[in-house]
């Protein structure tokens, strides 16, 4: 063996045996799904695809047939029909156990705030996988179970900091939808408790979901105050989103004035505006990001994604996750494929003579595990 492949090799059984952190993904279905309900998990397009087209000629569609198929004993690039029959014939639970023992985490970290009744929660996960699992408390989910609780608009941010408290706890971080229910273009500064108290009043009397963006900056606020790491959904989403408005560029200002107290700060997903993510992540000490999502979702152009993402960040500052909800394919799928590019990407470096092999094992191993360890404080930190 040459040394540049011995070089290499080195690199890639680092790769694949490190048990990542997945620091943010959700829990998996246990539902047997038809192929109609299995196509509609693999887009981020609403409802049923059109007679004339199917999700599985897509970037994920292709990944699943060439990646997945292998795992449940199918050879790659089987028919969606043959890799929909496999997948029934095994089963749900043997889908899940098969996938997430193949996806190699080390630990999740579970959001809990999303269609909670469609997927398990963090011990359901943990039961699955057989790895830890801690939760990720969705900020927009207990308030809205707050407000429904029958407390009063004057009431509603004292409830909302007890009950919030109470979940951080045992969580290990708190996350803000606010891209969703508004964009991230908010006032950077805190409200007052008389604004606080208006708005709650004026979203009792309306109903629905929580989008107010006073309300919005106030759970934002409360939750700086656990200490708690924050995460934000940035970036691509489903069309419930404002893509415009979700570039982590426009969370600036709150970043400039969380500076000084140096509560993390964890972008998700980011892309297209993962570059954007990076800058940030360089300029600012407490901010953080990764490319969860947009991995499984670019397929065999994730390595691409992967390789932007390197630019100018500071590797310290970089995490790997997988945002895989339902499906376990997707939680497989964004770990394999996000080894697949790291170990692409630092190997040409390494190739290049621009990086050593053990500087290159010592990135994926800060990306895939130890950042997260050390921002989560899980334990095992180098």
């Amino acid at each position: 063996m040459s040394a540049e492949l011995a070089m290499l090799s080195g690199l890639n059984r680092a790769v694949e045996e490190l048990p990542l952190v997945d620091q943010h993904a959700h829990g998996v279905t246990v539902d047997d799904l038809s192929r109609a309900a299995f196509e509609e998990l693999i887009t981020e397009a609403r409802g049923p695809a059109p007679d004339w087209m199917t999700p599985f000629d897509s970037q994920l569609g292709h990944a699943i047939l060439r990646h997945c198929a292998p795992v449940l004993g199918l050879e790659p690039f089987a028919s969606p029909a043959a890799y929909l029959a496999r997948r029934a014939r095994l089963g749900a639970a043997e889908v899940n156990r098969l996938l997430l023992g193949a996806a190699g985490a080390g630990h999740y970290l579970v959001d809990t705030g999303f269609r909670s009744g469609d997927v398990v929660g963090a011990s359901g996960m943990a039961q699955i996988a057989g790895v830890p699992v801690d939760e990720v408390v969705r900020l927009e989910t207990v308030a809205e179970e707050v407000a429904g609780s029958g407390v009063s608009a004057d009431g509603f941010a004292g409830r909302f900091a007890e009950v919030l408290g109470e979940r951080a706890r045992t969580a290990r971080a708190l996350k803000s939808i606010a891209a969703y229910r508004h964009g991230l273009d908010l006032d950077p500064e805190p409200p007052s408790p008389a604004e606080v108290a208006e708005a709650a009043g004026g979203w009792f009397a309306a109903g629905g979901r929580l989008t107010d963006p006073v309300l919005l900056r106030h759970l934002i606020w409360t939750a700086l105050e656990t200490g708690l790491p924050l995460q934000f959904h940035t970036g691509f989403g489903d069309p419930d989103l404002n893509l415009r408005r979700a570039d982590p560029l426009l969370l600036r200002g709150l970043i400039e004035r969380t500076a000084q107290a140096g509560t993390p700060l964890v972008l998700l997903h980011c892309y297209p505006f993962h570059r954007n993510a990076a800058y940030l992540a360089h300029a600012y000490q407490h901010v953080f990001f990764d490319v969860g999502l947009a991995v499984h979702h670019t397929g065999a152009r994730s390595v691409a994604v992967v390789a932007e993402s390197l630019e100018i960040a500071p590797f310290a500052k970089i995490m790997f996750s997988s945002d895989g909800w339902g499906p376990a394919e997707l939680h497989f799928l964004g770990a394999e494929l996000w080894r697949r590019a790291v170990s692409r990407v630092l190997g040409e470096f390494v190739a290049d003579g621009e990086w050593t092999t053990a500087q290159a094992i010592r990135v994926f191993t800060m990306i895939g595990e130890t950042n997260a360890r050390r921002v989560y404080r899980l334990g095992g930190e180098a």
